[in-house]
């Protein structure tokens, strides 16, 4: 199939996702020998419009998982303001380590009930967002090696292409039908849906990098240490204060961190499907 453009497309709070997703895009981009275009839409400014494709499109979709899931938040956006009209697509889910559970199928789902062909999909991992330690580094030299072989082996897939493909068959229960229960250091379910990181004042200069960098327009730009709207746990307030002012003091969230960091610390490998 001939293939004229090839997209980045991810929500990606603190980096990792964007990492993953413009690294495959590039070398399939010089591979094929196409440019490629960058569609981010982490940031709420970035949510108000929709967006078309073509059938001469490869659109490279990354997201975070969260509770082994996509974001719920931005459920509605996807679903909503992308039509493929016939593009070919590459669904990639992004895990801290733990699992992709239903997040990599529940994206591939999205992408073919917007008129996309799925032909190749990804679980990969990074540094989890809620931790300092737990897949700490990565994607690493190895991460990134199996990223490069696997961008290369989906631009040979695509010169071959000569007709639609059922859509790529990929983990997960299909369709997805719950979210993963987060548990305690003491294994029992734990519920931190409205815990909020806090402001060590001694430390915020007010500079407002929290405010620009929540992907919920949730930190009040007058206040940065008052959170005025839903907080999705993302981390990215705190990874990016260059002053260490943000943290996280609600108990029963940082039992939850504890556990991954106990329970979860053997090294997961990329899965791809192809």
């Amino acid at each position: 199939m001939e293939i004229k453009k090839i997209w980045a497309v991810y929500f990606s709070p603190v980096g990792n996702t964007k990492k993953i997703i413009t690294a495959m895009a590039e070398t399939i981009g010089r591979t094929l020998e196409v440019s490629v275009e960058t569609l981010d839409y982490t940031l709420p400014a970035a949510r108000t419009k929709e967006h078309a494709f073509t059938n001469t499109d490869l659109v490279l979709w990354g997201t975070p998982v969260y509770a082994g899931r996509m974001p719920n938040k931005l459920l509605s956006y996807g679903q909503d303001c992308f039509k493929g009209n016939g593009a070919l697509a590459v669904p990639v889910a992004v895990f801290g380590n733990r699992n992709f559970d239903d997040a990599l199928i529940e994206l591939r789902n999205m992408l073919e009930n917007n008129g996309f062909h799925t032909i190749a999909g990804a679980g990969f991992i990074a540094q989890h967002a809620f931790s300092q330690t737990l897949a700490a580094g990565r994607p690493d030299q190895g991460d990134m090696e199996k990223l490069k072989q696997f961008s290369n082996q989906i631009a040979e897939k695509v010169k071959e292409l000569k007709t639609y493909t059922p859509p790529i068959e990929v983990r997960g229960t299909n369709p997805p039908e719950i979210y993963y229960t987060p548990k305690g250091l003491d294994g029992k379910p734990t519920v931190f849906l409205k815990a909020k990181p806090k402001t060590d004042l001694a430390k915020c200069n007010q500079c407002g990098i929290c405010v620009q960098a929540c992907p919920m327009g949730a930190i009040a730009a007058e206040n940065p240490s008052e959170i005025i709207g839903t907080c999705i746990k993302c981390h990215a307030c705190i990874k990016k204060c260059e002053k260490k002012a943000k943290y996280f003091d609600d108990e029963a969230f940082l039992s939850h961190q504890l556990m991954l960091e106990r329970d979860f610390t053997q090294r997961a490998e990329p899965e791809l499907f192809i």
